[in-house]
């Protein structure tokens, strides 16, 4: 029997995400990576510094049998399981690619210093990465200005180093906020260092740390933690969330706006068992295991919403629409008949400013990419 047509391209599922500051990667079925979203520095891993509007396959890995993928705000790491291999790209100032420069590179690189060593988890911040390996040991590498990368000092690295304070200490997960870090451990304790002004280290106080400390406040296991820009949120082994740091927009869910300086249980969410977390710049998320999808922190204000059979429109204090939904007869107004899944445009676009937050402060400007 003759083939007059090419096979089909095979159908991918989506097996894992990540975001960062300006972008977005996806690992599909069969080890394909894909990314999307901002390219300035090259963290899309393409070769060049365009942004991509959709899902771009990222030639580079393929055939290199990638398993995870964490993002940076503009940086990318992959793991190779396979391997044993670390890739990283996109933005290089201070170290954070781990490649003893501070050069950017436009598509995957591996890790030298990590060749061959069994990796459990990578974690991302702002400037700088962590690497929990299969023994429990945590390397860090990047931006350490104040101590995140918990080496003892606020020295750069521009190569993976071992953190020498949880020699005994068999490390689960770690994870990685603007200029703070932490980690659980296979005990479930919590351990907290870096940047501590807002109380995001979880000790009590809004002292910075060089190298890890505990914290002694809580009285559960802790199985999952996570880091927002200057918060953090852990869950514990009954599945309870517990936030604490920065609450400026609301993002610790306590209903204040107050700093926390300890974990501090979420009510609103006692009863739910919750199976993953995730914090932003202004705003965090949280998934139950029976797939129930929670958030909450910094938010547009909307004061009018119509819904037709398929679509939906909301106008805000600003006066700007957005809709989402069904668009196939183009009434979502996007100038384009396709569905929408999240609300559009911009408002801070529409409003002709430049999509920056005007409540930044002064110190906190450094990361603007303008």
């Amino acid at each position: 029997m003759e083939h007059t047509e090419a096979s089909a391209t095979p159908i991918r599922h989506v097996i894992f995400i990540s975001a960062g500051a300006s972008h977005s990667v996806a690992l599909l079925s069969g080890n394909v990576v894909c990314s999307w979203g901002r390219g300035e520095d090259g963290q899309l891993g393409h070769g060049d510094a365009e942004d991509r509007l959709s899902p771009t396959q990222l030639s580079a890995l393929d055939g290199e049998d990638i398993v995870s993928l964490t993002c940076g705000a503009d940086h990318t790491t992959a793991f190779s399981e396979s391997q044993l291999k670390v890739f990283s790209w996109g933005w290089g100032d201070f170290g954070r690619l781990g490649h003893g420069n501070s050069t950017d590179f436009f598509i995957p690189q591996p890790i030298k210093a990590l060749q061959g060593i069994r990796i459990r988890q990578i974690a991302c911040g702002d400037s700088h990465c962590l690497a929990v390996t299969m023994e429990g040991e945590v390397q860090s590498w990047g931006r350490n200005q104040n101590g995140q990368l918990g080496l003892g000092t606020t020295e750069d690295s521009l190569v993976p180093q071992k953190i020498e304070a949880f020699q005994g200490v068999n490390v689960k997960m770690v994870a990685a906020g603007a200029e703070h870090t932490v980690a659980i451990t296979e005990d479930g304790e919590l351990y907290g260092w870096g940047w501590g002004r807002y109380g995001n280290l979880g000790l009590g106080d809004r002292n910075d740390r060089y190298v890890p400390e505990k914290a002694s406040v809580i009285n559960e296991k802790m199985v999952l933690v996570a880091c927002g820009w200057r918060h953090t949120i852990s869950v514990s082994s009954s599945g309870d969330l517990y936030t604490f740091g920065w609450s400026k927009y609301g993002q610790l869910g306590h209903g204040d706006f107050k700093d926390h300086l300890v974990p501090h249980k979420l009510q609103a969410l006692h009863g739910q068992f919750i199976s993953q977390i995730s914090g932003g710049w202004r705003h965090t998320m949280a998934l139950t295991s029976e797939g129930r999808l929670y958030g909450w922190g910094w938010n547009k204000k909307v004061v009018q919403i119509s819904c037709g059979w398929r679509h939906t429109l909301a106008v805000t204090e600003r006066h700007n629409v957005f809709s989402w939904g069904r668009g196939t007869n183009g009434q979502l107004g996007h100038k384009e008949a396709i569905d929408r899944y999240a609300v559009v445009p911009d408002e801070m676009v529409q409003g002709g400013a430049n999509g920056n937050d005007a409540s930044v402060p002064e110190n906190d400007v450094k990361r603007m990419r303008l």
